[in-house]
Protein backbone atom coordinates (compact mmCIF):
# COMPACT_ATOMS: atom_id res chain seq x y z
CA UNK A 1 0.00 0.00 0.00
CA UNK A 2 1.57 3.29 -0.90
CA UNK A 3 0.91 5.55 2.09
CA UNK A 4 -0.41 9.38 1.43
CA UNK A 5 -0.17 10.75 5.33
CA UNK A 6 -1.40 14.30 5.96
CA UNK A 7 0.63 14.09 9.60
CA UNK A 8 4.36 13.32 9.53
CA UNK A 9 7.09 13.43 11.62
CA UNK A 10 8.42 16.90 12.62
CA UNK A 11 11.71 17.86 11.64
CA UNK A 12 14.01 19.06 14.02
CA UNK A 13 11.95 16.92 16.47
CA UNK A 14 12.60 18.35 20.24
CA UNK A 15 10.71 16.38 22.66
CA UNK A 16 12.15 18.84 25.65
CA UNK A 17 10.88 22.15 24.00
CA UNK A 18 7.73 20.49 23.36
CA UNK A 19 7.14 19.28 26.80
CA UNK A 20 8.26 23.05 27.96
CA UNK A 21 5.61 24.71 25.39
CA UNK A 22 2.72 22.24 26.34
CA UNK A 23 4.09 22.97 30.65
CA UNK A 24 3.70 26.94 29.24
CA UNK A 25 0.54 26.26 27.67
CA UNK A 26 -1.12 24.94 30.90
CA UNK A 27 -0.23 27.68 33.05
CA UNK A 28 -2.17 30.90 34.42
CA UNK A 29 -6.17 31.08 33.98
CA UNK A 30 -7.31 29.00 31.02
CA UNK A 31 -5.25 27.05 28.56
CA UNK A 32 -3.05 28.26 25.89
CA UNK A 33 -5.34 25.79 22.85
CA UNK A 34 -3.32 26.79 20.13
CA UNK A 35 -0.02 25.72 21.40
CA UNK A 36 -1.59 22.73 22.02
CA UNK A 37 -2.91 22.08 18.75
CA UNK A 38 0.27 22.94 16.75
CA UNK A 39 2.78 20.61 18.70
CA UNK A 40 0.17 17.76 19.24
CA UNK A 41 -1.50 17.67 15.96
CA UNK A 42 1.51 18.71 13.97
CA UNK A 43 3.95 15.58 15.61
CA UNK A 44 4.13 12.25 14.30
CA UNK A 45 2.23 9.16 17.31
CA UNK A 46 5.64 8.26 18.04
CA UNK A 47 6.66 11.69 18.64
CA UNK A 48 3.52 12.59 20.78
CA UNK A 49 4.66 9.75 22.95
CA UNK A 50 8.44 10.32 23.77
CA UNK A 51 6.93 14.20 24.58
CA UNK A 52 4.63 12.23 27.15
CA UNK A 53 7.37 10.46 28.52
CA UNK A 54 9.94 13.69 28.30
CA UNK A 55 6.57 15.82 30.25
CA UNK A 56 6.87 13.12 33.44
CA UNK A 57 10.70 13.38 33.67
CA UNK A 58 10.86 16.78 33.40
CA UNK A 59 7.61 18.24 35.58
CA UNK A 60 6.92 14.63 37.63
CA UNK A 61 3.20 15.29 35.59
CA UNK A 62 1.57 12.51 33.64
CA UNK A 63 0.54 14.33 30.25
CA UNK A 64 -2.45 12.76 29.56
CA UNK A 65 -3.96 13.40 33.20
CA UNK A 66 -2.95 17.39 32.42
CA UNK A 67 -4.56 17.37 28.80
CA UNK A 68 -7.40 15.43 30.46
CA UNK A 69 -7.77 18.48 32.95
CA UNK A 70 -7.41 20.95 30.79
CA UNK A 71 -9.04 20.72 27.73
CA UNK A 72 -13.01 19.93 27.04
CA UNK A 73 -15.58 18.32 24.78
CA UNK A 74 -14.57 17.08 20.98
CA UNK A 75 -11.40 19.31 21.40
CA UNK A 76 -10.10 16.82 24.20
CA UNK A 77 -11.23 13.73 22.69
CA UNK A 78 -9.44 14.41 19.43
CA UNK A 79 -6.28 15.36 21.09
CA UNK A 80 -6.46 12.23 23.22
CA UNK A 81 -7.17 10.16 20.41
CA UNK A 82 -3.67 11.36 18.80
CA UNK A 83 -2.02 11.35 22.19
CA UNK A 84 -3.21 7.41 22.08
CA UNK A 85 -0.51 4.79 20.37
CA UNK A 86 -2.94 3.44 17.38
CA UNK A 87 -3.65 0.00 17.85
CA UNK A 88 -4.86 0.95 21.24
CA UNK A 89 -7.15 3.23 20.27
CA UNK A 90 -8.84 1.11 17.71
CA UNK A 91 -9.15 -1.63 20.38
CA UNK A 92 -11.21 1.21 22.80
CA UNK A 93 -13.57 2.05 19.75
CA UNK A 94 -14.25 -1.47 19.34
CA UNK A 95 -15.40 -1.90 23.23
CA UNK A 96 -17.17 1.69 22.60
CA UNK A 97 -18.69 0.20 19.98
CA UNK A 98 -20.32 -3.21 21.92
CA UNK A 99 -20.73 -1.85 25.24
CA UNK A 100 -22.26 1.38 24.65
CA UNK A 101 -26.06 1.44 24.49
CA UNK A 102 -26.50 -1.71 20.81
CA UNK A 103 -24.52 -2.23 18.90
CA UNK A 104 -22.47 -0.33 16.75
CA UNK A 105 -22.24 -3.04 13.79
CA UNK A 106 -21.19 0.13 11.40
CA UNK A 107 -18.12 1.16 13.32
CA UNK A 108 -17.21 -2.85 13.81
CA UNK A 109 -17.18 -3.60 10.15
CA UNK A 110 -15.40 -0.64 9.71
CA UNK A 111 -12.62 -1.02 11.96
CA UNK A 112 -12.17 -4.92 11.04
CA UNK A 113 -12.76 -4.27 7.51
CA UNK A 114 -9.96 -2.04 6.51
CA UNK A 115 -7.65 -3.08 9.25
CA UNK A 116 -4.94 -6.08 7.75
CA UNK A 117 -4.75 -9.28 9.71
CA UNK A 118 -1.35 -8.24 11.60
CA UNK A 119 -3.30 -5.09 12.39
CA UNK A 120 -6.50 -7.26 13.81
CA UNK A 121 -4.69 -9.53 15.96
CA UNK A 122 -2.87 -6.81 17.51
CA UNK A 123 -6.10 -4.88 17.93
CA UNK A 124 -7.25 -8.02 19.82
CA UNK A 125 -4.64 -8.21 21.75
CA UNK A 126 -4.65 -4.64 23.28
CA UNK A 127 -8.68 -5.25 23.36
CA UNK A 128 -7.62 -8.20 25.84
CA UNK A 129 -4.85 -6.30 27.94
CA UNK A 130 -6.91 -3.34 28.06
CA UNK A 131 -10.51 -5.06 29.15
CA UNK A 132 -9.22 -8.43 30.34
CA UNK A 133 -11.94 -10.03 27.90
CA UNK A 134 -11.21 -11.10 24.48
CA UNK A 135 -12.76 -9.54 21.39
CA UNK A 136 -14.43 -12.71 20.04
CA UNK A 137 -16.59 -13.57 23.68
CA UNK A 138 -17.67 -9.67 23.59
CA UNK A 139 -18.98 -9.73 20.22
CA UNK A 140 -20.48 -12.72 20.66
CA UNK A 141 -22.22 -11.79 23.71
CA UNK A 142 -23.24 -8.42 22.19
CA UNK A 143 -24.62 -9.88 18.82
CA UNK A 144 -26.41 -13.19 17.71
CA UNK A 145 -27.28 -15.28 14.73
CA UNK A 146 -26.03 -14.75 11.21
CA UNK A 147 -24.59 -11.50 12.07
CA UNK A 148 -22.86 -12.92 15.23
CA UNK A 149 -20.98 -15.18 12.90
CA UNK A 150 -19.63 -12.43 10.71
CA UNK A 151 -18.21 -10.48 12.70
CA UNK A 152 -16.50 -12.54 14.50
CA UNK A 153 -14.94 -14.23 11.34
CA UNK A 154 -13.76 -10.62 10.88
CA UNK A 155 -12.29 -10.52 13.83
CA UNK A 156 -10.03 -13.69 13.81
CA UNK A 157 -8.27 -12.38 10.94
CA UNK A 158 -8.32 -15.05 8.91
CA UNK A 159 -7.87 -13.48 5.15
CA UNK A 160 -6.14 -14.31 2.33
CA UNK A 161 -3.80 -11.50 2.21
CA UNK A 162 -1.85 -12.48 -1.39
CA UNK A 163 -2.84 -10.16 -4.44
CA UNK A 164 -3.10 -13.60 -6.38
CA UNK A 165 -6.12 -13.64 -8.39
CA UNK A 166 -6.93 -17.22 -9.55
CA UNK A 167 -9.96 -16.79 -12.18
CA UNK A 168 -11.59 -20.37 -12.35
CA UNK A 169 -11.39 -20.16 -8.70
CA UNK A 170 -13.76 -16.51 -8.47
CA UNK A 171 -16.16 -18.45 -11.28
CA UNK A 172 -16.92 -21.54 -8.58
CA UNK A 173 -16.84 -19.03 -5.92
CA UNK A 174 -19.25 -16.47 -8.01
CA UNK A 175 -21.40 -20.02 -8.58
CA UNK A 176 -21.18 -20.97 -4.69
CA UNK A 177 -22.63 -17.44 -3.62
CA UNK A 178 -25.75 -18.01 -6.51
CA UNK A 179 -26.95 -21.29 -5.34
CA UNK A 180 -26.50 -20.48 -1.63
CA UNK A 181 -28.30 -17.40 -2.60
CA UNK A 182 -30.55 -16.17 -5.52
CA UNK A 183 -30.79 -19.70 -6.86
CA UNK A 184 -31.75 -21.53 -3.44
CA UNK A 185 -35.02 -22.05 -3.13
CA UNK A 186 -35.96 -21.60 0.55
CA UNK A 187 -34.00 -18.78 2.07
CA UNK A 188 -30.15 -18.07 1.74
CA UNK A 189 -27.14 -20.23 2.77
CA UNK A 190 -25.53 -17.70 4.86
CA UNK A 191 -22.70 -19.49 5.57
CA UNK A 192 -21.41 -19.52 2.25
CA UNK A 193 -21.47 -15.85 2.21
CA UNK A 194 -19.65 -15.30 5.53
CA UNK A 195 -16.85 -17.92 4.16
CA UNK A 196 -16.00 -16.23 1.13
CA UNK A 197 -16.49 -12.39 2.24
CA UNK A 198 -14.02 -12.97 5.44
CA UNK A 199 -11.77 -15.50 3.79
CA UNK A 200 -10.29 -14.36 -0.10
CA UNK A 201 -8.02 -11.38 -0.53
CA UNK A 202 -9.52 -8.02 -2.11
CA UNK A 203 -8.50 -8.67 -5.93
CA UNK A 204 -9.89 -11.77 -5.36
CA UNK A 205 -13.20 -11.06 -4.28
CA UNK A 206 -13.26 -8.21 -6.81
CA UNK A 207 -12.79 -10.98 -9.07
CA UNK A 208 -15.46 -13.16 -7.68
CA UNK A 209 -17.59 -9.65 -7.76
CA UNK A 210 -17.05 -9.33 -11.49
CA UNK A 211 -18.16 -13.40 -12.19
CA UNK A 212 -21.09 -12.69 -9.55
CA UNK A 213 -21.99 -10.07 -12.01
CA UNK A 214 -21.52 -11.56 -15.60
CA UNK A 215 -23.06 -14.56 -14.53
CA UNK A 216 -26.00 -12.89 -13.01
CA UNK A 217 -26.76 -9.80 -14.35
CA UNK A 218 -26.96 -7.93 -11.09
CA UNK A 219 -24.10 -6.82 -8.88
CA UNK A 220 -23.02 -8.35 -5.54
CA UNK A 221 -24.77 -5.30 -3.49
CA UNK A 222 -28.45 -6.08 -5.93
CA UNK A 223 -27.67 -9.65 -4.65
CA UNK A 224 -27.24 -8.77 -0.76
CA UNK A 225 -30.59 -6.57 -0.78
CA UNK A 226 -32.08 -9.43 -2.46
CA UNK A 227 -31.17 -12.31 0.26
CA UNK A 228 -30.68 -10.35 3.12
CA UNK A 229 -32.27 -7.89 5.62
CA UNK A 230 -32.11 -5.46 8.30
CA UNK A 231 -28.32 -5.27 10.16
CA UNK A 232 -27.18 -7.96 8.09
CA UNK A 233 -27.78 -6.73 4.99
CA UNK A 234 -26.50 -3.41 6.35
CA UNK A 235 -23.21 -5.00 7.18
CA UNK A 236 -22.49 -7.20 4.49
CA UNK A 237 -22.76 -4.18 2.19
CA UNK A 238 -20.96 -2.26 4.30
CA UNK A 239 -18.23 -4.60 4.32
CA UNK A 240 -18.43 -4.94 -0.21
CA UNK A 241 -18.03 -1.34 -0.40
CA UNK A 242 -14.85 -1.61 1.87
CA UNK A 243 -13.34 -4.87 0.18
CA UNK A 244 -14.00 -2.59 -3.14
CA UNK A 245 -12.40 0.52 -1.89
CA UNK A 246 -11.58 1.32 1.67
CA UNK A 247 -10.71 4.75 0.63
CA UNK A 248 -13.49 5.50 -1.19
CA UNK A 249 -15.20 3.55 1.93
CA UNK A 250 -13.43 5.53 3.94
CA UNK A 251 -14.86 9.06 2.35
CA UNK A 252 -18.16 8.17 2.29
CA UNK A 253 -18.05 7.10 6.02
CA UNK A 254 -16.70 10.32 6.97
CA UNK A 255 -19.28 12.34 4.43
CA UNK A 256 -22.16 10.41 6.47
CA UNK A 257 -20.67 11.61 9.80
CA UNK A 258 -21.56 14.92 8.61
CA UNK A 259 -24.65 14.46 6.46
CA UNK A 260 -27.93 15.21 8.62
CA UNK A 261 -28.31 16.72 11.72
CA UNK A 262 -26.09 16.85 13.88
CA UNK A 263 -22.81 15.50 13.17
CA UNK A 264 -21.24 11.84 14.21
CA UNK A 265 -18.15 13.30 15.67
CA UNK A 266 -16.52 10.19 17.60
CA UNK A 267 -16.61 8.39 13.73
CA UNK A 268 -15.12 11.70 12.19
CA UNK A 269 -12.40 11.88 15.01
CA UNK A 270 -11.72 8.02 14.56
CA UNK A 271 -10.91 8.45 10.56
CA UNK A 272 -9.49 11.67 10.51
CA UNK A 273 -7.15 10.64 13.60
CA UNK A 274 -6.82 7.50 12.86
CA UNK A 275 -5.85 7.27 9.04
CA UNK A 276 -3.41 10.74 9.29
CA UNK A 277 -0.40 9.19 9.38
CA UNK A 278 -1.91 6.15 6.53
CA UNK A 279 -4.19 7.54 3.96
CA UNK A 280 -5.88 10.86 4.86
CA UNK A 281 -4.49 12.55 2.06
CA UNK A 282 -5.68 10.09 -0.41
CA UNK A 283 -9.04 10.18 1.36
CA UNK A 284 -9.26 13.73 0.89
CA UNK A 285 -8.68 13.46 -2.80
CA UNK A 286 -11.61 11.04 -2.97
CA UNK A 287 -13.69 12.85 -0.89
CA UNK A 288 -13.47 15.70 -3.27
CA UNK A 289 -13.96 14.05 -6.24
CA UNK A 290 -17.19 12.47 -5.20
CA UNK A 291 -18.76 15.24 -3.11
CA UNK A 292 -17.58 18.61 -4.92
CA UNK A 293 -16.39 19.97 -1.47
CA UNK A 294 -12.96 19.66 0.46
CA UNK A 295 -12.93 17.89 3.44
CA UNK A 296 -11.81 20.89 5.10
CA UNK A 297 -14.61 22.79 3.68
CA UNK A 298 -17.03 20.59 4.96
CA UNK A 299 -15.42 20.14 8.44
CA UNK A 300 -15.12 24.07 8.52
CA UNK A 301 -18.98 24.26 8.13
CA UNK A 302 -20.02 21.27 10.34
CA UNK A 303 -17.68 21.89 13.84
CA UNK A 304 -16.53 24.78 15.38
CA UNK A 305 -13.85 26.58 17.63
CA UNK A 306 -10.72 24.42 19.02
CA UNK A 307 -12.43 21.41 17.42
CA UNK A 308 -12.58 22.78 14.22
CA UNK A 309 -9.29 24.01 14.32
CA UNK A 310 -7.22 20.86 15.66
CA UNK A 311 -9.17 18.64 13.05
CA UNK A 312 -8.00 21.01 10.19
CA UNK A 313 -4.53 20.92 11.51
CA UNK A 314 -4.25 17.23 10.99
CA UNK A 315 -6.50 17.44 7.76
CA UNK A 316 -3.80 20.01 6.62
Amino acid sequence: MVRSPTVFPAEDFDSEADAKALREAFKGFGTDEQTVIDIIARRSNEQRRKIASTFKTMYGKDLIKELKSELRGNFEDVILALMTDPIEFQAKELHHAISGLGTDESTIVEILGVHNNEDIIKIGNAYEGLYQTDLETDIKGDSSGHLKRLLVSLANGHRDESDIVDEEAARNDAQALLQAGELLFAGTDESVFNMVLCQRNRPQLNQIFKEYENITGNTMEQAIENEFSGTLRDSLIQLIHCIRDPVDFLATRLHDAMSGIGTDDRTLIRIVTGRSEIDLEEIKNVYQAKYGKTLAERMDQDTSGDYKRALLAIVG
